[in-house]
């Protein structure tokens, strides 16, 4: 059986790829080769396809990966019936939601604030109290 997948070229950081039939059940590095028909860079978004030649190996039964698919989709290839197309409605679920950092509380935040306050909030008070202590002792010398 055939597939048509995605073999990465290109130089370290910078992937380009080459779209290739090969024997399914081997690895894509390591897989005989039947034909390539075409490349993809997706950096520039820009794919140079053979599309008569991808027509062929699909309609004897060459199955395309689900980014090959996207490509040759986009290109305007007929595909037949029987390749799954990807639902691009659904969308990934995420693992460990809560730990997101947008979905901490913000209390954390406020909690180095609150002491701040409160070491600024006693001295206040002491303010406060010095004075009326200090007017009560200036009455009575007063009288």
């Amino acid at each position: 059986m055939l597939a048509i997948r995605l073999q990465r070229v290109g130089r370290k950081g910078y992937p380009v790829y080459r779209i290739a039939v090969q024997e399914a059940q081997r690895h894509p590095s390591s897989g005989r080769v039947v034909a390539y028909v075409g490349t993809y860079n997706p950096h520039t978004k820009e794919v140079t396809l053979q599309k008569d030649l991808a027509q062929k190996y699909l309609d004897n039964g060459a199955q395309p990966t689900p980014r090959v698919v996207k490509v040759l989709k986009a290109e305007g290839v007929n595909l037949p019936k029987w390749v799954k197309e990807h639902d691009s409605k659904q969308q990934k679920s995420i693992k460990n939601l809560e730990k997101l950092r947008k979905n901490q509380p913000a209390e954390e935040v406020v909690a180095e604030e609150a002491p701040a306050e409160e070491a600024e909030a006693p001295s206040e008070e002491t303010t406060e109290e010095q004075p009326a202590e200090a007017e009560a002792p200036s009455e009575e010398k007063a009288e």
